[in-house]
C-alpha cells in the first residue's frame, strides 16, 4: 500500500502548487452573498459566460467507454440535458445507486460513470477543443479540492467556491490531465476547475458529480456540443448539476 507523505507536494502532476498569490482565483469568489450558486452550473463552473455545456462522463463496458444514449436505448429511455444517471438505469437512490440492486446490462455497460472531476480520457478531448478558444493556452490556472485526502493540505492557502475549498495550481492547458498520466500517480484526481489567464472559458467538476460543466463563448460551447468524442448538452448557468 502506498504511504502518502504528510506534507503535500510542491508540484501536482506537472502543475506547480501556488502558495503565495491566489489573486488569479479571486474572481471565482466574487458571488452575491445571498445566492452563491451552490448546486448550479455557475456554482460548479463559474457565472457570467455566454453559453454552457454539460458533458456526461461515460459509463464503461470493460475498458470501453459507453455513452449514456447507448445505455438509454437499452432501457428504452432517452437522454436530455437534465437526465440523472440513477433515473436512467432505474435505481431508487440518487446517492446510493452504486449499492442499489439495479444490475448492469450485459453487453451494454458494467461500470457506472466516473464520479468526480473530469475523467482523463475526456480531459484530452477537452484540451484539444479548448486550446482553440483562448489566447493564453500556455498560462492556465486550476482548482483542486482540498478534501480528496491523498495529502494533508491543511497549511496550504485555499480559495473558496460554493461548498468547496480549492488549492490553486498553475501550468499550461496541455498539462491539465498530468496528475493522471504518470503510471505511478494515476490515482490522483485531475483538478476540478480549469481556466486560462484570459478567462475565455472555465471547466468545472466536483467529487459528487458524473458530469463536467464548461462555460465559454457561444462558439466554444457549440464546438464542444459538436465534438464526436464528447456526449454534451447545452445547459444554463442556473441549471441544477448532476
Amino acid at each position: 500500500m502506498r504511504v502518502h507523505p504528510i506534507s503535500p507536494p510542491s508540484v501536482y502532476g506537472r502543475l506547480p502548487v501556488e502558495r503565495q498569490n491566489l489573486t488569479p482565483a479571486r474572481w471565482l469568489e466574487q458571488r452575491p452573498p445571498d445566492n452563491d450558486g451552490f448546486g448550479t452550473v455557475a456554482g460548479v463552473c463559474a457565472p457570467g459566460f455566454d453559453s454552457y455545456a454539460r458533458i456526461l462522463h461515460p459509463a464503461r463496458l470493460g475498458e470501453e467507454p459507453v455513452r449514456w444514449d447507448r445505455v438509454a436505448a437499452a432501457y428504452e429511455r432517452s437522454v436530455s440535458a437534465e437526465t440523472r444517471w440513477h433515473e436512467l438505469i432505474g435505481a431508487r437512490d440518487p446517492i446510493l445507486y452504486r449499492n442499489d440492486d439495479t444490475p448492469a446490462v450485459p453487453g451494454v455497460w458494467d461500470e457506472h460513470p466516473h464520479e468526480g472531476p473530469t475523467p482523463a480520457d475526456m480531459a484530452r478531448t477537452l484540451i484539444s477543443v479548448l486550446s482553440q478558444h483562448t489566447r493564453t493556452p500556455d498560462r492556465c490556472w486550476y482548482g483542486l479540492w482540498d478534501g480528496y485526502g491523498h495529502y494533508d493540505w491543511n497549511d496550504t492557502p485555499v480559495f473558496r467556491t460554493p461548498g468547496r475549498n480549492e488549492i490553486l495550481l498553475a501550468g499550461p492547458l496541455n498539462d491539465a490531465d498530468s496528475p493522471a498520466q504518470d503510471p505511478h500517480e494515476a490515482w490522483l484526481e485531475i483538478p476540478d476547475l480549469w481556466w486560462p489567464q484570459d478567462r475565455a472559458w472555465c471547466v468545472g467538476g466536483d467529487v459528487d458529480l458524473v458530469s463536467t460543466y464548461v462555460g465559454g463563448s457561444a462558439a466554444c460551447i457549440a464546438q464542444l456540443l459538436a465534438t464526436s468524442g464528447l456526449e454534451a448538452h447545452a445547459v444554463a448557468e442556473t441549471s441544477t448539476v448532476n
